[in-house]
């Protein structure tokens, strides 16, 4: 079982992995030590109920310090992205489809995009460096890596692929009282990456001038970057931005930089896992009808990119069908598989503007 404790500096809420005896904030970088009398604080400490100490150093060669296969990327280098691809292997709940969505969007990054493969950090489980595993410890450290640095004129880019979930938020920032998720390897040891921790480390810091991408194809992950704003667009077309800024005042957006992510489905509906797109290998549906989107020439506007990627799903839904990987969900939450939600693909951004004249750039 989970717990939450409030930092002792900050009082922001913190998840506590079973059997933890600290943890750090990444807000305020504080390390909160958990009560227990075989570990009391030092005198010093105990005054304050907190303590400084560097971040543990990664045993070997880290990725985040020497970047996969070639030169380290660019201290401020103008394109940067992480692919996180998760698959679960030899459990119940394995995705068949995430490893080939981290290998697509890798590819088109590269060849569309001129990403430099040396300023891409991928994560997957057919990694053998450990550094390169899609751990919470690793994830977390990608993040850090993508926004470090970043310069006006910088394009950065987080995909990931994988389970997503949702748990009950105690602090009365979410609309619908939930806390979206992304789960790692090692979540049920170390628990879920909760959206409040992706916000504080990939969009809060961003500078004027930079941009960051979010392509995630998970469950329920239509505010999973926590950004203020979410497109809510009709089968028409036509949309409204909906404001879900926190009614306690937190500021959930940048510092002048530009957030906007697409994501696989809303907040209460799953994502597909599926071969009826490709045809050919398992995708995700919804990393399937964003490379598609691109590759069709849809890419002109934010609006049109999403009408696109609606589109394909839906004709996927009508015709083919897709196996809806909610299994997880069912375990984490004590759902069931009955009543099918249909997946819709979601734009959430740090700030409001006109989907159909913005154009989509990476």
């Amino acid at each position: 079982m989970l717990m939450l404790v409030n930092c002792s500096n900050c009082h922001t809420p913190l998840q506590l992995p079973p059997g933890a005896k600290s943890i750090r904030c990444v807000l305020c970088q504080a390390v909160t030590l958990i009560a227990d009398p075989r570990y009391a604080p030092s005198p010093s400490a105990s005054s304050s109920h907190y303590y400084q100490q560097p971040p543990p150093q990664l045993q070997g060669p880290s990725p985040y310090n020497h970047a996969p296969s070639g030169p380290p990327p660019q201290a401020h280098g103008s394109k940067r992205a992480v692919i996180c691809g998760v698959s679960y292997k030899n459990t119940g709940y394995e995705l068949k489809g995430c490893i080939n969505d981290a290998n697509c969007m890798k590819y088109l990054l590269v060849n569309r995009f001129s990403f430099p493969e040396s300023s891409i950090v991928t994560l997957t489980e057919e990694e053998t460096d450990p550094h390169k595993r899609p751990t919470k410890h690793n994830i977390r450290m990608a993040l850090n890596w993508l926004v470090q640095g970043c310069q006006p004129g910088d394009s950065l880019v987080f995909h990931y692929s994988g389970h997503g979930s949702q748990q009950r938020n105690y602090t009365g920032d979410e609309v619908d009282g939930y806390d979206e998720t992304l789960c790692p390897t090692d979540f049920e040891s170390q628990g879920m990456i909760v959206d409040d921790e992706i916000n504080v480390t990939i969009v809060r810091p961003l500078p004027h001038g930079v941009k960051l991408h979010a392509i995630i194809d998970a469950c329920h992950s239509g505010t999973v970057l926590d950004l203020p704003f979410l497109c809510r667009m009709d089968g028409q077309g036509k949309y409204f931005w909906e404001d879900h800024r926190p009614r306690s005042g937190m500021w959930k957006g940048t510092s002048g930089g530009e957030v906007i992510s697409f994501s696989g489905c809303d907040d209460n509906q799953t994502s597909a896992d599926t071969s009826a797109l490709s045809r050919i290998a398992s995708t995700g549906a919804m990393t399937f009808s964003f490379i598609q989107a691109i590759e069709r020439g849809h890419a002109t506007t934010y609006g049109n990119m999403l009408n696109a990627m609606r589109s394909t799903i839906h004709k996927t839904d009508e015709h083919e069908g897709g196996f809806i990987s909610s299994l997880l969900t069912m375990l984490l939450t004590g759902g069931s598989l009955g009543g099918g939600l249909r997946q819709e693909p979601q734009l959430t951004a740090s700030e409001t503007f006109d989907v159909y004249k913005k154009p989509f750039s990476l």
